[in-house]
């Protein structure tokens, strides 16, 4: 799930409305919730990690500051924390004694991935572009327009190498227990000698992570819960086209002629590509509020394998 499934942009951000977007969040996704199956549910934090750094910025001169990686953390960990009450009460609700667990999520990258020469991801929240010239004065922030929605402060997106302890989210989620895990693409860590693990600035993308995290674990199917009903090509031209069915060798050449940005759709498709070439059945990108129907493959985005159309 995208980071505004449990804070979309055009809310404040307190608590309350947090906790009722989980809710909400929560009833959509109870059809899934509900079924008899292996379940792991991975959700972005891009507006509620950037709200911590500027919570960090206004008092950095009487609080000290969190590195990137602890900011991570913390969204992880409250963003996660949210979605297992509300997911574990709408279950309650029908009388469904399921479980919800939280695991914190370190990722490892690479220390000399390109990623931290060319930040790209986009966190936190939209800013005009004098707004935006100002901050990156002021704080050094690395500032970029975002697909004409606005400038928002960018940091590096490594890709994701290995998930720490997978073995104890592919245990849970065997026994049934509905496993949240790396939240906000899982918190950025390198291996350094005799094993040790460090944080680095970074936030790495939740489909990347939740693509490598499905086919270690052996998962067939990868939704992309988001707020569009299915993916186009062409979008917003008049020759438009909304596709359903898609091939791996198709989305790769839709990808090659440039349909899908790097700052919306690309990072999906991206994902979408990396977990099919990497032992995944299908991928279903859809809106959140269609997650069961999308399943059974009544309405949104359907990436499969080749062999599928044969």
């Amino acid at each position: 799930m995208g980071g505004n499934a449990t804070h979309p942009e055009d809310i404040e951000g307190t608590s309350a409305q947090q906790a009722a977007m989980a809710a909400n969040t929560a009833k959509s996704l109870l059809p899934l919730t509900s079924l008899d199956n292996e379940l792991i549910i991975t959700h972005g934090n891009g507006p509620v990690v950037g709200k911590i750094l500027m919570r960090q910025v206004l008092t950095r001169d009487r609080i000290a500051p969190m590195p990137l990686d602890i900011c991570v953390a913390h969204s992880q960990g409250g963003i996660a924390y949210l979605l297992m009450q509300a997911i574990e009460n709408s279950l309650r609700e029908i009388s469904n004694e399921r479980h919800c667990a939280v695991l914190l999520t370190q990722v490892e990258v690479d220390k000399d991935d390109p990623a931290f020469d060319n930040p790209t991801k986009p966190i936190g929240a939209f800013y005009s572009e004098e707004d935006a010239a100002n901050i990156s004065k002021e704080l050094g922030w690395l500032m970029r327009e975002d697909s004409g929605r606005g400038w928002r402060h960018v940091v590096p997106s490594p890709k994701p190498r290995h998930i720490c302890d997978v073995s104890l989210v592919q245990v849970l989620a065997r026994r049934g227990t509905i496993v949240i895990a790396g939240g906000g693409g899982g918190i950025p860590v390198i291996r350094k000698a005799k094993g040790l693990r460090e944080g680095v600035a970074a936030v790495i993308d939740k489909d990347m992570t939740s693509a490598h995290m499905a086919n270690v674990i052996g998962i067939p199917v990868m939704m992309i819960l988001t707020a569009v009903t299915k993916v186009a090509i062409n979008f917003g031209k008049p020759t438009q086209r909304e596709l359903d069915h898609v091939s791996l060798s198709d989305i790769k050449r839709y990808k090659r002629e440039g349909h899908f940005p790097e700052g919306s759709m690309g990072p999906k498709i991206e994902a979408a590509i990396r977990f099919i070439e990497g032992g995944g059945q299908r991928v279903v990108i859809c809106h959140l509020d269609d997650a069961q129907s999308a399943l059974v493959g009544k309405t949104g985005t359907h990436i499969l394998t080749d062999n599928a159309f044969v």
